[in-house]
């Protein structure tokens, strides 16, 4: 069980904490857990529904329960143009979970982003935050390969 008290203590009195605190529950959770937002709530001294807005406003937050892997697929312009489609299949094909999904062992799940500024290297995917440019289909298996 995560002390979510403990992980928003450390951030209660810095300027845009709430932010911080979510980036920590969601380092060891994946996602932000509603039991998270109500602490957060009480910490900071604000609504929930404000708490819950910061954690739905921001792309790089989930309030829903994800993997403990989180492959991110960019779908600007430059990486659909590159290939991001063959790049989605092959993802779906090795995991064999559809976009928005998480495998059933919950080590893996797949989301669509925008522009994660890596355009010299589509297209790209970020697993955990991490990029990995030129991305083609016969290289996920060595990358996911990383992660099992």
């Amino acid at each position: 069980m995560v002390d979510y008290k403990a992980i928003i203590a450390k951030y209660k009195d810095l300027p845009g904490g709430i932010i911080e605190a979510y980036h920590a529950i969601q380092k060891e959770q994946s996602f932000i857990p509603e039991e998270a937002i109500i602490a957060a709530a009480e910490a900071f001294n604000i609504p929930v529904k404000d708490a819950y807005g910061v954690a739905t406003f921001y792309s790089m937050f989930s309030v829903k329960t994800r993997g403990k892997n989180v492959i991110r697929i960019c779908e600007s312009a430059p990486c659909h143009i590159a290939g991001a489609a063959q790049v989605v299949a092959a993802l779906e094909k090795e995991l064999g979970i559809k976009m928005g999904e998480t495998t059933p062992d919950g080590k893996f799940t797949l989301e669509f982003t925008e522009c994660v500024g890596q355009c010299q290297a589509t297209p790209v995917i970020t697993i955990n935050g991490k990029p990995y440019g030129d991305i083609t289909p016969e290289k996920i298996p060595a990358i996911l390969a990383e992660y099992k």
